[in-house]
């Protein structure tokens, strides 16, 4: 149902990162969710800064193979440089089914968190997804990114002291099934992972299954 994926970002491209954060403005978060009683964040205030930071790691995320093969992505909202210094949390909410980008609405299926401070500069402040009755606390290491559907019950806990630095995204997939998505990002795994076991014919006839059912499920719209 979620996917961790490593070295999203690379060391150098960390280091530019947190130097943009560290002369950006930053403002109160809950100007992208009014009324929200739950958000307790900071987001990057200048648009500039945003826009850049924005194409930097939409950039890094469409150029991981992982990436691409889990969220299938069809349209992404521009990654925002957001911070949750000491106090600060985002109690436990589901992300909104619709976002505005640019002139059209955004179908939120999967919410991505792209991790931009070391785990060490910041206690607490781990991502809590809800899973039936469980939780799964996650704390990424700097440059990695998880992946999970949009329409899971999720919270950061309470940063006890330092800063914890990411960028938020939300992701329109062309798979809108959850289930479906899963599937299929297995599938194209299982097919990586066997490629070179294959004899010719055998993988075509994977290849077969897997792009007809990416064209049975999948909105290319």
């Amino acid at each position: 149902m979620f996917r961790s994926i490593p070295d999203v970002l690379t060391p150098t491209e960390l280091a530019q990162l947190r130097a943009i954060a560290a002369r950006a403005s930053f403002v109160d978060g809950k100007l992208t969710a009014a009324g929200s009683p739950h958000k307790n964040n900071l987001q990057v205030g200048d648009r500039a800064i945003h826009g850049q930071v924005s194409q930097f790691i939409a950039d890094a995320l469409f150029r991981s193979d992982a990436f691409r093969t889990f969220a299938f992505p069809k349209t992404m909202m521009p990654p925002l440089l957001t911070r949750y210094d000491a106090g600060m949390a985002y109690g436990v909410h589901v992300d909104s089914a619709y976002m505005p980008v640019g002139d059209r609405m955004l179908r939120s299926d999967v919410s991505c968190t792209v991790f931009i401070s070391d785990a060490s500069d910041y206690e607490g402040g781990e991502l809590r997804i809800r899973l039936g009755t469980s939780d799964v606390a996650i704390k990424g290491k700097a440059g990695s990114a998880i992946l999970y559907p949009s329409s899971t019950l999720h919270q950061v806990d309470p940063v006890i002291s330092g800063s914890r630095l990411i960028a938020l995204t939300f992701i329109e997939s062309r798979i809108a099934n959850a289930e479906h998505r899963e599937w299929l990002s297995e599938l194209k795994q299982v097919g990586a992972i066997m490629a070179e076991k294959m004899d010719v014919e055998t993988y075509t006839r994977l290849q077969r299954v897997e792009e007809n059912l990416l064209r049975y499920w999948g909105d290319a719209d």
